[in-house]
């Protein structure tokens, strides 16, 4: 039987990468952590770490042990909450992930009004790629998504899915790039240079297809990165073309600097919206939420919608 308490230790450390640092965080001391390690290893009857130097370093067995074990503190943490909600009713803890278009232009509004109706309630908020924040969904170590509603979380026998608002996606540039200063085809995006979101993100993916089932080998990629709306300037600056929501351009938005290209063939239209895995518990607080955005959909409307 694995202790609750080794497993948060074992997990700390991996994470650390060394005893001292692992100790220092966890308030314990490197010799109980070493007796932990032990214990684990004895009952598993195999090795967990490897020294390279002063690093500890996971095994292939314990590469496996630390995702079954971050599983197993997930849902001991979720059944620790689930008991404590039946007490405190919605004065309880939500943790939201979010892509950024939406932490931007949803969340301000919904935690408002949350915070109005239940003062109780605290929130931790990760903003992200939409894909790494479905993974963490999936393991637990979030309680709800806001972003875009992809076909991967289309599957309603694992996700249960709210719609809240239209957004477009679209090719943008600077506003004194040259691709504007004859008409704009897909040649013409084809022959510029472009910084997109990593190749596991669903708008990239969409752009890449839409590319190739035009005939094109796909957009010229010369930098990734894991927040593309973030990084407005970075795109005016360098003169590269971008795939970014329609409601981060326009005066007063992030992307005030970037410009449209007008283009029906690269306008990606997508529902977003707030995901929540059916098997994890929906707590009071969290369905709160959801109701609060539901009611105000009508707020989201416009921006990004098609034009």
């Amino acid at each position: 039987m694995i202790d609750l308490r080794d497993a948060t230790y074992f997990v700390a450390i991996a994470d650390a990468g060394n005893l001292a640092l692992a100790a220092e965080k966890l308030g314990r001391t490197q010799p109980a952590l070493t007796k932990c390690i032990r214990r684990l290893e004895d009952d598993l009857r195999t090795e967990l770490f490897r020294h390279e130097g002063r690093r500890l370093v996971l095994t292939e067995a314990g590469i496996v042990f630390l995702a079954r074990m971050r599983s197993l503190i997930g849902h001991a943490a979720e059944i620790r909450r689930e008991i404590a909600d039946l007490g405190v009713g919605i004065a309880g803890h939500i943790r939201i992930g979010s892509a950024a278009t939406a932490a931007e232009y949803m969340l301000p509004l919904l935690t408002a009004e949350l915070i109005r109706q239940a003062p109780a309630v605290t929130l931790d908020l990760t903003v992200g790629m939409n894909d790494v924040l479905v993974q963490a969904l999936i393991e637990k170590n979030l309680d709800l998504v806001f972003g875009p509603l992809t076909e991967a979380t289309g599957d309603t026998d694992r996700f249960e899915s709210f719609s809240l608002a239209t957004d477009a996606a679209v090719a943008v540039a600077s506003r004194d790039h040259p691709i504007f200063d004859s008409p704009i085809t897909m040649e013409s995006l084809a022959a510029h240079k472009w910084v997109l979101s990593r190749p596991a993100v669903a708008t990239r993916q969409w752009l890449q297809e839409r590319f190739r089932s035009l005939g094109f080998d796909g957009p010229q990629v010369q930098m990734e990165t894991s927040s593309i709306s973030l990084l407005p300037r970075l795109i005016a600056e360098t003169k590269l073309l971008s795939f970014i929501s329609r409601r981060n351009l326009g005066a007063g938005a992030a992307g005030a600097q970037l410009k449209e290209i007008p283009l029906e063939e690269t306008t990606m239209l997508r529902e977003f919206g707030i995901i929540r895995l059916r098997s994890a518990y929906f707590t009071p607080a969290a369905r709160l939420l959801v109701e609060i955005a539901e009611a105000r959909k009508a707020d989201f409307a416009g921006a990004g919608e098609a034009r």
